[in-house]
């Protein structure tokens, strides 16, 4: 079963909601802002695609965050402000089982599924 890990008024995940409906694939979505973000699975995404691929530094979210908080991405304490910030995480997350995607690049998607 396909997890897209989003947050729903996002245009992104909007779009690769639609791309999964057009092709009939079903997928279990996950709300970041209602139901959190899982640690284990931070870690792995982390370990997958660096942290700077998962961060949203385009967001209103980063650009707002203090300097403090900014400042502990250099001290590897990412993967507790990501948790803390959900809408930080770069969206849509997509985990097949056998590939995690990280961003909407219909390119990219064609390829996977």
């Amino acid at each position: 079963m396909i997890h897209l890990y989003g947050i729903p008024n996002c245009d992104t995940v909007k779009k690769a909601r639609k791309w999964l409906h057009m092709r009939g694939i079903e997928y279990v979505f996950h709300d970041f802002k209602k139901e959190g973000v899982d640690q284990a699975k931070l870690r792995i995404w982390i370990d997958l695609h660096g942290y700077e691929t998962l961060l949203n530094r385009r967001g209103s979210t980063f650009r707002n965050l203090p300097d403090e908080d900014k400042n502990k991405l250099d001290s590897g304490d990412v993967l507790a402000l990501l948790k803390s910030y959900p809408s930080m995480i770069k969206r849509p997350i997509v985990d097949s089982g056998d590939t995690v995607l990280v961003g909407f690049k219909e390119r990219d998607w064609d390829e996977i599924f």
